[in-house]
């Protein structure tokens, strides 16, 4: 039979509201004390009673997470960020996919499901600035990505601008001034895409280069197949450049093969930089200089604001708040100076 609360209590020779409060992570217990009781619980295989205790505590233990495309490398490394940071606080965390659909996104913020759990971390892509009302929801809500800024929700994010400037800039020193861009988006302002080509553009200036739109090569969904076809489609052109800045890694990584397979070396010819810093990044040939833009302390933030949310049931914290994470070049063999 499943050990019970009383079993616990006997082993560790306590009362069962210490074994309670021991459970509930109540700061006011004896460290000697607690160490028993966990020890106890570790040694029956004790399995507390969730249900019961979100019926008293109104908490369920439980967040969601919602992304566009696990399928996409980024996303499926934040997921698992976020995951080992709510473990790390005892929770759990049930995944929704909406594929950057605007109208999967809205139903996700009005899915019952969502009374399974306590709060949401959610990354909109499909949704924009005109939908900031619908951000107005009973329940602690964190906000990840570019789509949606100054709305009510507190937001974690990336210095897209920043970053993509100082991978820019790197290049630039080391002696490439023909600088292709992969990945931009039509029109796009608002966005990974658009704010990374805005930091392209800044260093350009900076730097005294002038724009040219002939480098810029255009894509829709940033896979690695994207990013072969965008660069193929520039390299037909007759372009002259001499390195690639591809606006995420899985991007640059199916630049790099197209670049390779039209007899350029990588980086003798092109260098090449991504920006996400993917574990495969490491494990290209040649390895891949990339941006870290700080997915780890992304996932530890938003995680850590949305628990201070479910716990600030008098409002004690107030207007939401906008955090922006550290980035950083991680230079590897791609972007050797000339």
């Amino acid at each position: 039979m499943a050990a019970t609360l009383h079993d616990v209590a006997r082993i560790a020779r306590v009362s069962i509201k210490t074994v309670s409060n021991v459970i509930n992570d109540y700061p006011h217990v004896k460290p000697d004390t607690r160490a028993r009781v966990q020890q106890a619980i570790e040694e029956l295989g004790y399995q507390p009673n969730l249900s019961a205790r979100s019926l008293r505590s109104g908490l369920t233990g439980a967040i969601t997470l919602a992304l566009p495309e696990l399928s996409l490398s980024y996303f499926a490394e934040l997921a698992d960020a976020v995951i080992r940071a709510a473990e790390r606080a005892g929770k759990v965390v049930l995944i929704e996919q909406t594929n950057g659909d605007r109208a999967r996104e809205l139903e996700v913020l009005t899915s019952p499901r969502l009374k399974m759990t306590d709060g949401l971390i959610f990354s909109p892509l499909g949704m924009g600035m005109d939908d900031v009302a619908r951000l107005e929801v009973p329940y602690p809500l964190v906000l990840l990505g570019e789509r949606i800024f100054d709305g009510p929700a507190d937001h974690v994010t990336m210095r897209n601008v920043e970053a993509a400037r100082a991978a820019t800039e790197f290049l630039i020193e080391r002696g490439r001034r023909r600088i292709v861009v992969i990945g931009a988006h039509e029109d796009e302002v608002i966005g990974s895409a658009g704010l990374r080509l805005a930091g392209y553009r800044e260093a350009l200036e900076a730097a005294g280069l002038e724009f040219d739109p002939a480098l810029i090569g255009y894509t829709t969904l940033w896979h690695r197949s994207n990013g072969a076809t965008s660069m193929r489609a520039l390299l037909a052109t007759g372009v002259e450049f001499d390195a690639v800045f591809g606006l995420n890694d899985t991007l640059a990584l199916g630049a790099m093969r197209a670049i390779q397979e039209a007899g350029l070396r990588v980086p003798d010819d092109v260098a090449v930089i991504g920006f996400d810093d993917l574990d495969e990044a490491q494990y290209s040939l040649p390895s891949l200089t990339t941006v870290d833009p700080g997915r780890d302390e992304i996932a530890e933030t938003a995680v850590a604001t949305l628990l201070q949310r479910i716990g600030d049931r008098d409002g004690v914290i107030g207007d939401a708040r906008q955090i922006l994470a550290r980035y950083e070049i991680v230079e590897r063999e791609s972007t050797p100076p000339l």
